[in-house]
């Protein structure tokens, strides 16, 4: 069951790696989700930043140790991204490109957000009905 609970926390992960990556152009289709991808987003740019620790991190390396394998050397990032899916001399350009796209997510969420507005507006007492 351990096991298990394990994998599961370490898919969710990686979800949310994913969410943080993408996530910013869900918000095209539903503009709401912008304020949670933006908490994600800033969490994510956080704890590779600033000496915090991921909650799923933890939460993984605390099933790990109940199962006796140790917490994940390095960490998350460190054991199953670095180096293994991403080699180490990518990891900058890697950084670079994951800031780019949720700034292009981003741009793209406020000029399809001024167009909804603009249209909402234009709906108002302006638009010219026959019949």
């Amino acid at each position: 069951m351990l096991g298990l609970l394990t994998v599961m926390v370490t898919v969710v992960h990686f979800l949310a790696l994913a969410y943080i990556g993408l996530g910013g152009f869900l918000a095209w289709m539903w503009p709401r989700t912008f304020f949670v991808h933006a908490l994600f987003a800033a969490w994510g740019v956080a704890v590779n930043v600033f000496p915090l620790a991921c909650p799923l991190t933890v939460v993984e390396d605390f099933l790990r140790e109940q199962r006796g394998l140790g917490p994940l050397p390095g960490g998350f990032n460190e054991y199953y991204i670095y180096g293994t899916l991403i080699p180490h001399s990518m990891l900058p350009f890697v950084a670079v490109a994951a800031l780019l796209l949720v700034a292009v997510s981003y741009v793209g969420v406020y000029v399809l957000w001024r167009h909804r507005v603009h249209e909402s507006h234009a709906g108002h007492g302006h638009s010219v009905r026959l019949g």
